[in-house]
């Protein structure tokens, strides 16, 4: 009995969960309601895969490559699970319904507060 191996690349409903990840987060990443530290992980991830030193050297023929693909896998998984809940979903409706990248408006929500700064002498 032989085994049949498919490419991941034969299931298109894979790539287009990967393509949409990849758009919530290229919006994710311009939303400026995101944390930097949050866009700190895209960038380490990108770091990743240009830097030379590699978890599985990249001569070695698949999986040189697929450590990089898991590293940038994980890391936007990990990067939409930082950003806030609100952003989110907001970017989430605005690609389902094809809006075009706009800023996420102002929630409403405000801080009110007083510094005061005791004199001691």
């Amino acid at each position: 009995m032989g085994m049949r191996v498919t490419s991941w690349l034969s299931r298109p409903a894979l790539l287009k969960t990967l393509a949409s990840r990849m758009r919530l987060a290229v919006r994710l990443f311009r939303e400026p309601a995101v944390a930097l530290l949050a866009k700190a992980v895209p960038v380490l991830a990108v770091l990743y895969v240009v830097s030379p030193i590699d978890f599985v050297p990249d001569v070695i023929p698949v999986l040189g490559q697929l450590d990089d693909l898991a590293v940038v896998l994980i890391a936007i998984e990990t990067f939409v699970s930082w950003c806030p809940r609100a952003a989110v979903d907001f970017h989430k409706q605005a690609i389902e319904s094809g809006r075009r990248y706009s800023a996420m408006p102002a929630t409403g929500q405000v801080i009110d507060a007083e510094f005061h700064r005791d004199q001691e002498f």
